[in-house]
Protein backbone atom coordinates (compact mmCIF):
# COMPACT_ATOMS: atom_id res chain seq x y z
CA UNK A 1 0.00 0.00 0.00
CA UNK A 2 1.57 3.11 -1.33
CA UNK A 3 0.56 6.59 0.85
CA UNK A 4 -0.43 9.10 -1.88
CA UNK A 5 -0.30 12.71 0.26
CA UNK A 6 -2.62 15.54 -1.36
CA UNK A 7 -1.05 17.47 1.69
CA UNK A 8 0.60 20.57 2.59
CA UNK A 9 1.94 19.52 5.81
CA UNK A 10 2.61 15.52 6.20
CA UNK A 11 5.28 14.51 8.15
CA UNK A 12 7.96 13.42 5.21
CA UNK A 13 6.33 14.23 2.10
CA UNK A 14 3.86 17.10 3.04
CA UNK A 15 3.63 19.63 -0.13
CA UNK A 16 5.04 17.31 -3.05
CA UNK A 17 2.10 15.95 -4.53
CA UNK A 18 -0.56 18.30 -2.85
CA UNK A 19 -1.57 19.07 -6.94
CA UNK A 20 -3.62 16.81 -8.78
CA UNK A 21 -1.00 15.78 -11.24
CA UNK A 22 1.76 15.57 -8.84
CA UNK A 23 -0.18 13.33 -6.59
CA UNK A 24 -1.16 11.06 -10.06
CA UNK A 25 2.17 10.90 -11.24
CA UNK A 26 3.65 9.60 -7.89
CA UNK A 27 0.98 7.23 -7.91
CA UNK A 28 1.39 5.56 -10.37
CA UNK A 29 4.94 5.34 -9.89
CA UNK A 30 4.13 3.85 -6.97
CA UNK A 31 2.45 1.10 -9.06
CA UNK A 32 5.28 0.98 -10.91
CA UNK A 33 7.29 0.16 -8.06
CA UNK A 34 5.45 -2.62 -7.39
CA UNK A 35 2.71 -1.33 -5.23
CA UNK A 36 -0.94 -3.08 -5.98
CA UNK A 37 -2.88 -0.36 -3.34
CA UNK A 38 -2.55 3.53 -3.51
CA UNK A 39 -3.62 4.83 -0.15
CA UNK A 40 -4.93 8.67 -0.85
CA UNK A 41 -5.05 10.94 2.15
CA UNK A 42 -6.42 15.16 2.15
CA UNK A 43 -5.88 15.62 6.11
CA UNK A 44 -2.42 15.08 7.74
CA UNK A 45 -2.24 13.10 10.42
CA UNK A 46 0.61 13.87 12.11
CA UNK A 47 0.74 15.00 15.64
CA UNK A 48 0.13 18.36 15.89
CA UNK A 49 -0.94 19.04 12.77
CA UNK A 50 -4.25 21.02 11.96
CA UNK A 51 -7.85 19.71 10.88
CA UNK A 52 -9.32 20.57 7.59
CA UNK A 53 -12.89 21.11 6.31
CA UNK A 54 -14.58 18.38 4.90
CA UNK A 55 -14.69 20.49 1.80
CA UNK A 56 -10.98 21.39 2.02
CA UNK A 57 -10.55 17.45 2.44
CA UNK A 58 -12.64 16.22 -0.37
CA UNK A 59 -11.36 18.97 -2.70
CA UNK A 60 -8.21 17.38 -2.57
CA UNK A 61 -8.88 13.93 -2.63
CA UNK A 62 -11.52 13.28 -5.13
CA UNK A 63 -9.86 15.04 -8.31
CA UNK A 64 -6.89 12.35 -7.46
CA UNK A 65 -9.03 9.54 -7.07
CA UNK A 66 -10.95 10.05 -9.91
CA UNK A 67 -8.21 10.35 -12.39
CA UNK A 68 -6.49 7.35 -10.80
CA UNK A 69 -9.20 5.41 -11.09
CA UNK A 70 -9.52 5.94 -14.92
CA UNK A 71 -5.88 5.67 -15.35
CA UNK A 72 -4.80 2.44 -13.31
CA UNK A 73 -6.61 -1.13 -12.34
CA UNK A 74 -4.65 -0.50 -8.45
CA UNK A 75 -6.56 -0.76 -5.69
CA UNK A 76 -7.13 2.66 -4.34
CA UNK A 77 -8.16 3.86 -0.60
CA UNK A 78 -9.47 6.56 1.07
CA UNK A 79 -7.41 7.45 4.02
CA UNK A 80 -10.08 9.55 5.85
CA UNK A 81 -12.25 9.42 9.27
CA UNK A 82 -15.42 11.60 7.39
CA UNK A 83 -18.04 9.35 6.31
CA UNK A 84 -19.35 12.22 3.61
CA UNK A 85 -15.54 11.89 2.15
CA UNK A 86 -16.18 8.40 2.43
CA UNK A 87 -18.87 8.33 0.13
CA UNK A 88 -18.19 10.79 -2.48
CA UNK A 89 -14.70 8.74 -2.44
CA UNK A 90 -16.30 5.01 -3.28
CA UNK A 91 -18.59 6.82 -6.08
CA UNK A 92 -15.49 8.46 -7.25
CA UNK A 93 -13.67 4.86 -7.96
CA UNK A 94 -12.33 4.41 -4.55
CA UNK A 95 -12.47 0.67 -3.14
CA UNK A 96 -11.63 1.06 0.67
CA UNK A 97 -12.01 3.35 3.41
CA UNK A 98 -9.08 3.75 5.87
CA UNK A 99 -10.52 5.04 9.28
CA UNK A 100 -7.13 5.96 11.51
CA UNK A 101 -9.88 6.91 13.99
CA UNK A 102 -11.38 3.09 14.07
CA UNK A 103 -14.77 3.94 12.88
CA UNK A 104 -15.20 5.60 16.65
CA UNK A 105 -14.95 9.48 15.05
CA UNK A 106 -17.69 9.51 13.02
CA UNK A 107 -19.71 6.22 13.43
CA UNK A 108 -21.58 6.74 10.12
CA UNK A 109 -18.58 5.82 8.17
CA UNK A 110 -19.20 2.09 8.73
CA UNK A 111 -22.59 2.14 7.38
CA UNK A 112 -21.12 3.98 4.20
CA UNK A 113 -19.06 1.10 4.06
CA UNK A 114 -21.71 -1.64 4.33
CA UNK A 115 -23.84 0.27 2.09
CA UNK A 116 -20.83 -0.05 -0.31
CA UNK A 117 -19.58 -2.62 0.06
CA UNK A 118 -15.95 -1.28 0.34
CA UNK A 119 -12.94 -3.04 1.88
CA UNK A 120 -12.45 -1.31 5.63
CA UNK A 121 -9.40 -0.43 7.09
CA UNK A 122 -9.96 -0.28 10.77
CA UNK A 123 -7.07 1.46 13.36
CA UNK A 124 -5.87 1.09 16.75
CA UNK A 125 -5.19 4.82 18.32
CA UNK A 126 -4.66 6.54 21.50
CA UNK A 127 -5.00 9.77 20.73
CA UNK A 128 -8.01 11.78 22.94
CA UNK A 129 -8.48 8.81 24.91
CA UNK A 130 -8.39 8.87 28.78
CA UNK A 131 -9.51 4.73 28.69
CA UNK A 132 -6.24 3.16 27.83
CA UNK A 133 -5.19 -0.43 28.89
CA UNK A 134 -1.95 0.10 30.37
CA UNK A 135 -1.23 -3.53 28.62
CA UNK A 136 -0.61 -3.06 24.73
CA UNK A 137 -2.30 -5.87 23.44
CA UNK A 138 -4.94 -5.63 26.06
CA UNK A 139 -6.34 -1.88 24.87
CA UNK A 140 -5.63 -3.53 20.92
CA UNK A 141 -8.32 -5.46 21.62
CA UNK A 142 -10.69 -3.00 23.85
CA UNK A 143 -10.68 -0.33 21.44
CA UNK A 144 -10.69 -2.60 17.98
CA UNK A 145 -13.45 -4.24 19.95
CA UNK A 146 -15.41 -1.36 19.91
CA UNK A 147 -14.75 -0.83 16.64
CA UNK A 148 -15.32 -4.39 15.37
CA UNK A 149 -18.73 -3.55 17.51
CA UNK A 150 -19.90 -0.57 15.63
CA UNK A 151 -18.99 -2.38 11.90
CA UNK A 152 -21.45 -5.12 12.81
CA UNK A 153 -23.87 -3.33 13.86
CA UNK A 154 -23.55 -1.49 10.68
CA UNK A 155 -23.78 -4.51 9.04
CA UNK A 156 -20.20 -4.48 7.43
CA UNK A 157 -19.17 -8.11 5.89
CA UNK A 158 -16.49 -9.12 8.48
CA UNK A 159 -14.93 -10.73 4.95
CA UNK A 160 -14.13 -7.38 3.89
CA UNK A 161 -12.30 -5.76 7.44
CA UNK A 162 -8.73 -5.02 7.73
CA UNK A 163 -7.18 -4.35 11.23
CA UNK A 164 -4.50 -1.55 11.76
CA UNK A 165 -2.20 -1.58 15.30
CA UNK A 166 -2.05 2.25 14.99
CA UNK A 167 1.93 2.04 15.17
CA UNK A 168 3.15 5.58 16.07
CA UNK A 169 -0.29 7.22 17.13
CA UNK A 170 0.03 8.43 20.55
CA UNK A 171 2.50 5.51 21.65
CA UNK A 172 5.97 6.06 22.92
CA UNK A 173 8.92 4.71 21.27
CA UNK A 174 9.26 1.85 23.62
CA UNK A 175 5.26 1.07 23.00
CA UNK A 176 5.96 1.19 19.41
CA UNK A 177 8.72 -1.57 20.12
CA UNK A 178 6.56 -3.70 22.63
CA UNK A 179 3.82 -3.57 19.96
CA UNK A 180 6.52 -4.90 16.72
CA UNK A 181 7.89 -7.46 19.31
CA UNK A 182 4.51 -8.73 20.29
CA UNK A 183 2.06 -8.39 16.47
CA UNK A 184 1.90 -12.09 16.27
CA UNK A 185 -0.55 -11.72 19.30
CA UNK A 186 -3.09 -9.71 16.96
CA UNK A 187 -3.80 -12.93 15.13
CA UNK A 188 -6.03 -13.26 18.17
CA UNK A 189 -7.89 -10.53 16.88
CA UNK A 190 -9.07 -13.36 14.05
CA UNK A 191 -8.57 -10.51 11.12
CA UNK A 192 -5.41 -10.15 8.66
CA UNK A 193 -3.34 -6.98 9.71
CA UNK A 194 -2.29 -3.89 7.75
CA UNK A 195 0.53 -1.99 9.04
CA UNK A 196 1.76 1.08 8.63
CA UNK A 197 5.24 1.89 10.44
CA UNK A 198 6.70 3.86 7.49
CA UNK A 199 9.58 6.78 8.50
CA UNK A 200 7.53 6.70 11.55
CA UNK A 201 9.50 8.87 14.60
CA UNK A 202 10.21 6.33 16.92
CA UNK A 203 11.95 4.37 13.58
CA UNK A 204 13.73 7.34 13.43
CA UNK A 205 14.57 7.33 17.13
CA UNK A 206 15.87 3.52 16.90
CA UNK A 207 18.02 4.11 13.87
CA UNK A 208 19.13 7.93 14.85
CA UNK A 209 18.09 9.44 11.81
CA UNK A 210 16.42 12.98 12.47
CA UNK A 211 15.20 13.79 8.73
CA UNK A 212 12.02 11.29 7.77
CA UNK A 213 13.78 9.86 4.03
CA UNK A 214 16.52 9.09 6.00
CA UNK A 215 14.55 6.38 7.85
CA UNK A 216 13.42 3.95 4.94
CA UNK A 217 16.12 1.15 5.81
CA UNK A 218 14.43 1.17 9.13
CA UNK A 219 11.37 0.86 8.08
CA UNK A 220 12.29 -1.76 5.33
CA UNK A 221 13.45 -4.02 9.08
CA UNK A 222 10.08 -3.36 10.43
CA UNK A 223 8.60 -4.36 7.26
CA UNK A 224 10.75 -8.13 7.50
CA UNK A 225 9.82 -8.17 11.15
CA UNK A 226 6.12 -8.10 11.12
CA UNK A 227 6.10 -9.86 7.71
CA UNK A 228 7.53 -12.85 9.53
CA UNK A 229 5.00 -11.92 12.43
CA UNK A 230 2.01 -12.43 9.98
CA UNK A 231 1.55 -9.32 8.99
CA UNK A 232 -0.92 -8.94 5.32
CA UNK A 233 -0.38 -5.56 4.64
CA UNK A 234 2.20 -2.20 4.43
CA UNK A 235 1.88 0.73 4.28
CA UNK A 236 4.67 2.62 3.12
CA UNK A 237 6.27 5.52 1.45
CA UNK A 238 9.27 4.01 -0.69
CA UNK A 239 7.51 1.36 -2.45
CA UNK A 240 10.52 -0.53 -4.12
CA UNK A 241 13.11 -0.48 -0.88
CA UNK A 242 9.63 -2.59 0.84
CA UNK A 243 9.08 -4.78 -2.07
CA UNK A 244 12.29 -6.04 -1.44
CA UNK A 245 12.34 -6.41 2.18
CA UNK A 246 8.96 -8.46 2.09
CA UNK A 247 10.41 -10.87 -1.19
CA UNK A 248 13.24 -11.47 1.47
CA UNK A 249 10.87 -11.84 4.08
CA UNK A 250 8.43 -14.34 2.37
CA UNK A 251 11.64 -16.37 0.45
CA UNK A 252 12.41 -16.93 4.60
CA UNK A 253 8.66 -17.84 5.05
CA UNK A 254 8.32 -20.33 2.12
CA UNK A 255 11.28 -22.31 3.33
CA UNK A 256 9.79 -22.45 6.82
CA UNK A 257 6.64 -24.04 5.53
CA UNK A 258 8.87 -26.42 3.33
CA UNK A 259 10.35 -28.30 6.24
CA UNK A 260 6.97 -28.04 8.28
Amino acid sequence: MAIVNVTPDSFSDGGRHSERDAAVRHALACVAEGATILDIGGESTRPGAAEVTPAEEQDRVLPVIEKLAAETDAILSIDTYRAETARLSIAAGAHIINDVHGLQREPEIANVAARTAAGLCIMHTGRDRTDRRKDMIEDQEYFLGESLAIARAAGVDECTIVLDPGYGFAKSRDEDIELIARAGELHKLGFPLLVGTSRKRFVGSVIEREKPDERDIGTAATTVILRLAGADIFRVHNVAANRDALKMADAVLAARRKRS
